[in-house]
């Protein structure tokens, strides 16, 4: 039994193809659903005022997972004969599950495709944006600008305005190479945003992730990682910063910008398969992370589970409190405490 998700009043277990859901918890108490034991999160205050959704490394066009250069730990994995792409399979349960929460935005964070392949930008289009129209936002990952990419430029920011939030979205990317990039004009868009003193918090969305010395796959190199973390700690109003393209559900906080979440959310393709949600109140944002659960969706990420030898689910899943917590609205002065 693995549970998954956790709000101020729900959580979802998921045991195989059995999937247990609970409403009406109260909020930051302890609570046990099936032998499992866990805490929900606190409320915050105010209003619900809007919902963001997020999916980030669709890969539409990819045919096979489990396959990492330089790492061999087991065969990769393909969707059987007579089943239909495993990108899509994932793709349509996140887009069904997402429209039925009818969120006001939802932001897609890079690697929507395998390739970068036209034919494969269309059908990810197909999928999502039927449901979402204009409210369907996204920025390019690595997966997007290959060598082999024939897709257009995409603008290098977006703002995206809903009731008590802004959404910043940085496209990251940088063609022909897996790592990312903020370039200066980034960064300065990011501080006049920080600095208009509406106090509307602004979540800051990119597919590439902080540099991080201890992890295999490549984020936003070091030198621009340092500039966007001084940004932050600067810029009271940046509360937050979302990745994807590690595959993996993570958040690290750092002494610099005490308590401002710097958070990676799983793929949506494949092990774990997830989409995340950002619930905004006027006291604040909390990020709920949810397992894909149609049938089809969660046949695929139990089998997928068992990638790189077995290893995946302690690299990808994370911990609980890396996947459903509390994003604090703006920090009123100068550094947020630790």
């Amino acid at each position: 039994m693995e549970l998954t998700t956790v709000t101020d009043t729900e959580a979802v277990l998921h045991d195989g193809p059995r999937v247990v859901r609970v409403d009406g918890l109260k909020p930051d108490r302890e609570h046990t659903v099936e032998g499992v034991t866990f805490r929900t999160l606190p409320r915050p205050g105010g209003e619900r005022l809007a919902t963001v959704a997020t999916v980030s490394d669709v890969h539409i066009g990819e045919t096979e997972c489990g396959r990492y250069e330089g790492v061999n730990l087991g065969p990769p994995l393909r969707a059987e004969p007579g089943e239909p792409p495993y990108p899509e399979t994932m793709a349509k349960g996140a887009a069904a599950e997402i429209a039925a929460r009818e969120p006001d935005a939802l932001v897609v964070k890079g690697d929507l495709t395998g390739r970068g392949a036209q034919a494969e930008l269309a059908t990810f289009l197909d999928i999502f944006a039927p449901s979402f129209g204009d409210r369907l936002h996204w920025t390019y990952g690595n997966h997007d600008v290959s060598t082999a990419s024939d897709l257009g430029p995409r603008p290098a920011t977006e703002l995206v305005t809903v009731a008590g939030a802004r959404l910043a979205l940085l496209d990251t990317a940088v063609p022909g190479q897996t790592g990312g990039r903020v370039s200066e004009e980034q960064l300065a868009w990011l501080d006049d945003l920080g600095a208009d003193g509406s106090g509307t918090p602004v979540l800051v969305f990119g597919h590439h992730p902080l540099f991080d010395h201890t992890s295999f796959t490549a984020g936003i190199n070091s030198e621009d990682s340092e500039r966007l973390v001084g940004l932050f700690a600067r810029r009271p109003a940046l509360a937050g910063y979302f990745a994807g393209h590690t595959h993996r559900n993570l958040v690290r906080r750092l002494p610099e910008t005490g308590q401002v979440p710097w958070a990676e959310v799983g793929a949506t393709k494949d092990y774990p398969g997830v989409w995340a949600e950002y619930r905004i109140h006027e006291g604040g944002v909390m990020q709920v992370v949810h397992r894909i659960s149609s049938p089809q969706a969660l046949s695929w990420t139990d089998r997928t589970r068992a990638m790189f030898g077995g290893l995946y689910p302690s690299y990808s899943l994370g911990a609980l409190t890396d996947r459903c917590f509390l994003v604090t609205g703006p920090r009123r002065s100068g550094r947020a405490p630790a």
